[in-house]
């Protein structure tokens, strides 16, 4: 029996490589999506594991893409980036590359999975969006993209969810990655002080969240939103 394929995107570093081990634990193929090939990537039990270079901008050859992988039986949108930049000064560069990579790729992947899925009869995707999504940020663009990945993740569901196809979303807090680096030290002890246990959420605490709704969930779990962000809305 062929093992089932994840596809990860944002697959070399924190929550994405996080993400990309849990699947291997269990034994699924994965293929992973970095904007830079990684030699040292390597996923210990996974029936077999690629990290495939493709910048994420170019959503025009993602459908492409996909055919060449093969069927998709999970689907991870992990990539994201935040600029950082003020609403007011904001480069135009920044922000259509912030729309590509965080809203319209991960609906142009969609989009190019979903067809397999609902033939097969199933499948699952995850989208990765964040508290910003929820409460707003600094970064307009960072936060309109995540809010509007969540309004996606409704959307997909209730067109998806009858042919089998669970679509769901993970909304973290910050978490210990190199995304971090871009937020004034004075925010990080705010957001800091906004959760119970003081501290930043580990890669692997929200990975294990994706691997859970990319596996195991029950079916009744779709078109929802977890929030992993330690009671952030509680303080």
């Amino acid at each position: 029996m062929t093992a089932p394929h994840v596809l990860i995107t944002g697959a070399s570093a924190g929550i994405g490589l996080a993400a990309a081990q849990g699947f291997a634990a269990l034994g699924y193929r994965v293929t992973g999506l970095a904007r830079r090939a990684r030699p040292e990537w390597s996923l210990p039990g996974a029936s077999s594991a690629v990290l495939v270079p493709f910048d994420l901008e170019q959503t025009g050859g993602i459908a492409a893409l996909v055919e060449e992988l093969g069927p998709v039986d999970v689907l991870v949108n992990n990539a994201g980036i935040m600029c950082s930049a003020p609403w007011d000064a904001y480069p135009e560069e920044s922000r259509r590359r912030t729309l590509a990579v965080n809203l319209e790729s991960p609906v142009a992947l969609i989009r190019a999975v979903a067809p397999g899925m609902l033939d097969r009869g199933g499948g699952r995707v995850v989208n990765v969006s964040s508290i910003a999504g929820q409460m707003g940020h600094p970064d307009i663009w960072y936060g309109m993209t995540k809010a509007a990945l969540l309004s996606a993740t409704r959307s997909f569901a209730r067109l998806l969810g009858p042919g089998g196809v669970l679509v769901n979303a993970v909304a973290p807090g910050p978490v210990e990655t190199a995304m971090l680096a871009s937020i004034p030290e004075a925010r990080k002890a705010q957001i800091a002080g906004s959760v119970m246990t003081g501290r930043f959420a580990r890669p692997e605490e929200v990975a294990e969240v994706i691997v859970w709704l990319g596996t195991r969930s029950p079916a009744y779990v779709n078109g929802s939103t977890l929030d992993v962000n330690d009671g952030a809305y509680l303080r």
